[in-house]
């Protein structure tokens, strides 16, 4: 049987839940990890930025 509420949740988000990844800047992407600056302000990024070092969370 088929899993029919599979990324569901992700038709509620503006844009589907896509965008520009602050850190690589890819382009129509999914942001769906958040990572926090220093500062204490919070961004979203994708899959493959989720593990970037603070140093490039940083630096946007």
């Amino acid at each position: 049987m088929p899993k029919t509420k599979r990324g569901r949740v992700l038709w509620s988000l503006p844009t589907r839940g896509r965008g520009t990844c602050p850190i690589c800047t890819s382009t129509r992407i999914k942001l769906l990890y958040p990572k926090v600056k220093s500062d204490g302000t919070g961004v979203k990024v994708c899959k493959r930025c989720s593990k970037a070092p603070q140093i490039k969370v940083d630096a946007i």
